[in-house]
């Protein structure tokens, strides 16, 4: 379940959200294809966040730089169209300087919530996911009936669906916290850092929810956006289809 946009257009370039974009890019361009596994290792222990060192208060500055390191392309490309998607809507709701701040706390606080979780765990923690994680969670506070089109893929079954953003979020949300319950604490993904940057940027978001109104905000609104929303025409594929043979 992947989504590709929402129906919630800007009305201002996000500067901060595109920087955002290139910078993950150029820097996981300027490692990923010239180190061999050794390489990466030692890397990852400066630069990674590993939770034991932050337990002990050392290398704390890996809370901001893990923010923009990444394990693979998939891992990479996954969480640029996330940010893509939700990013440029809190951008243009908090202005683009207040917006860095809130993604930087929000990734700071998701991975404060993975040591927590994890005190001494020595696994290296990369990705922009919990920062993202952030935008997604004041998204939901915001807009949660704006839609979203989502690309679900169920084996040979793929389909284009809009449906309400916090269904699309409230799905999300719940999966880190049942994976985080479940998985081991070597699975290899962050759930629990997933959940914490959610949770800290729904908070960060509420006094610009009051300050709309709160649920007066929600009742004007009915959790859409205060602006028209976009709508897209999808077209149909003119890949012929061809019948089976009985």
């Amino acid at each position: 379940m992947f989504p590709i946009r929402d129906h919630n257009p800007s009305e201002k370039t996000p500067y901060v959200t595109y920087a955002l974009i290139a910078i993950n890019v150029v820097v996981f361009l300027g490692y990923w294809p010239f180190m061999a596994d050794r390489e990466l290792h030692y890397f990852f222990f400066e630069w990674a966040l590993l939770p034991e060192n932050i337990t002990d208060g050392r290398n704390l500055h890996t809370l901001v730089s893990s923010m923009f390191l990444h394990g693979g392309y998939l891992h990479l490309g996954f969480n640029m169209l996330f940010l893509w998607v939700f990013g440029d809507n809190l951008e243009e709701e908090f202005g683009h300087f207040r917006y860095l701040l809130f993604y930087l706390a929000s990734g700071i606080g998701a991975g404060l919530a993975h040591v927590l979780v994890s005190p001494d765990s020595t696994q290296p923690l990369v990705g922009a996911s919990g920062a993202i994680a952030g935008v997604m969670g004041g998204y939901l506070l915001l807009y949660p009936k704006a839609k979203v089109d989502v690309l679900f893929i169920f084996i040979v079954f793929v389909r284009i669906w809009p449906i309400p953003a916090w269904i699309m979020l409230g799905i999300w949300f719940a999966m880190q916290l049942l994976n985080g319950v479940a998985a081991s604490a070597d699975s290899g993904i962050a759930y629990w850092a997933h959940a914490g940057g959610f949770v800290v940027g729904l908070v960060l978001t509420i006094p610009a929810w009051l300050k709309r109104g709160g649920k007066s905000y929600w009742a004007r609104t009915q959790g859409h956006p205060e602006h028209p929303e976009a709508r897209y025409n999808l077209q149909s594929s003119r890949i012929p289809i061809i019948r089976r043979r009985k």
